[in-house]
């Protein structure tokens, strides 16, 4: 087994950086209308709340359907070429925000943000541009990008739209993504030679295994459940910020206070789930909170200052949940097939966000703002039901081994010799991709044995 440098080149500084850089100004722009878009709804002609609802979340429903796609194409015809087409819909969809004076037309903007589905083709670039013993960390810096854009996002939002109104907003995301294509094409380097890459890629022959398994399909569940049920309340907490006294110019600064506690308060949680192993324990907990933050929410008595501890008590919840499911993923997911269950998985997520604000918008219109967080909590009390029977995810890791010219003809003797290797779960061999994906067991692995197995002979 080849030793190599675990530190990062120039050329994969810049490739993450970049990459990060792109998928959180998206992300940035795809959320920024989310504390604000409700307020700003009655300047819009023929806005209702069934219609912010759809709005806040249409954008879910076409990213899950073309990201897959996407993905796809971007083996064909090119990585980049894809993330531009993808930056150019996204940005003529906020122009096209940003230009209408009706609801019909924010709905019409929102579906063409959600159409520049290059999520995939982001991660698959990613992948391209970063030796497998460092990709680890490059998945985990864009992890942590996505969640720093949304607490910005939610910050920012209502800033931006006191400032310059809801076309502000967007006219800003347009703007954001134009410079994401000066970042694409002028410092993230020249694409290598396309591979597939089964920790970030679909493979469309393991998909209907890993779409049966229990595990992985709770973990599906429970991201959907998790957008749904933020993007329904995002038809309501703007005008609970409201009446609790917040002027629109201030809801900024009050997102910010909560959303730095509920991050200091995540941090011990997502360290006993990770080092203690208490992952299902925490992710119970977390779900439980949110139960309980959106009982408080619509329950009348619970009014003043009580908005702000249900809210930070949601939001903790929140991205604990956001910190964990992904780990837990990348532990239940087969050798090999990484890739495959989180594709799933994200097109859960969207499909959430969607259904979630059309919900929200359905419950606001008939029964009122109480009725959106009392719904909400009593969907996500069957979800936390669900989750019980969940087991605890076994303390794995994925590793990916370079196949040496020497391994070539005795492959299924390989295989056999690395199931056997204590700490070692799972094995896929991929002869084509001269690549062995293998999960382990970290604390356990007899790494001296998979070391020999994997190292050429010496002559």
């Amino acid at each position: 087994m080849r030793k190599v440098s675990a530190l990062l080149l120039g050329s994969e500084r810049r490739a993450i950086s970049g990459l990060a850089g792109l998928y959180a100004s998206r992300m940035l722009g795809l959320f920024m209308v989310l504390p604000v878009l409700a307020l700003y709804a009655d300047t819009l002609e023929g806005s209702t709340p069934l219609l912010v609802g759809v709005a806040l979340g249409i954008y879910g429903l076409t990213q899950a359907t073309l990201q897959i796609p996407f993905g796809l194409l971007s083996d064909r015809i090119g990585r980049k070429r894809v993330i531009a087409l993808g930056l150019v819909i996204f940005a003529l969809g906020s122009m096209v925000a940003a230009l209408s004076d009706t609801m019909v037309g924010i709905i019409a903007g929102r579906a063409l943000q959600g159409g520049g589905a290059v999520a995939a083709a982001i991660m698959a670039l990613l992948a391209d541009q970063t030796r497998e013993e460092v990709r680890t960390a490059a998945m985990a810096i864009i992890g942590l990008s996505i969640g720093v854009s949304f607490a910005i996002a939610m910050v920012l939002g209502p800033w931006l739209a006191v400032w310059a109104g809801l076309s502000g907003v967007f006219w800003f995301t347009a703007l954001l993504t134009l410079v994401g294509l000066l970042v694409l094409w002028r410092w993230v380097p020249a694409a290598p030679r396309r591979r597939r890459h089964r920790d970030v890629s679909m493979d469309r022959q393991q998909f209907k295994s890993v779409i049966m398994r229990p595990d992985l399909w709770r973990l599906d569940v429970s991201i959907f459940s998790l957008h749904l049920v933020l993007m329904a309340i995002f038809v309501a907490v703007p005008f609970r910020l409201l009446g609790a006294g917040v002027p629109i110019e201030y809801h900024g600064l009050a997102y910010l206070g909560i959303m730095a506690l509920s991050f200091v308060a995540m941090v011990p949680l997502i360290i006993v789930a990770e080092k203690k192993q208490r992952m299902r324990l925490m992710c119970l907990l977390a779900i439980g909170a949110i139960v309980i933050s959106l009982a408080g929410l619509g329950l009348p008595f619970f009014a003043g200052d009580w908005l702000f501890v249900w809210l930070f008590v949601f939001f903790t919840g929140f991205n604990l949940l956001e910190a964990t499911l992904p780990s837990m993923l990348s532990k239940l997911a087969p050798a090999g097939a990484k890739g495959t269950a989180m594709g799933v998985y994200s097109t859960s997520q969207f499909l959430g966000a969607f259904l979630g604000g059309t919900l929200g918008g359905l419950l606001a219109h008939f029964g009122g703002l109480n009725a959106v967080f009392i719904g909400c909590a009593g969907l996500a009390l069957c979800w936390w039901v669900a989750m019980w029977w969940m087991p605890s995810p076994p303390p794995l890791s994925s590793e990916i081994v370079a196949l040496d010219d020497s391994h070539v003809g005795t492959l299924d003797l390989l295989m056999e010799h690395l199931a056997d290797v204590v700490g070692v779960e799972d094995v896929m061999l991929v002869p084509e991709e001269r690549l062995v994906y293998l999960k382990v067991n970290r604390q356990q692995l007899d790494r001296a044995t998979l070391t020999r197995l994997m190292s050429p002979p010496q002559s």
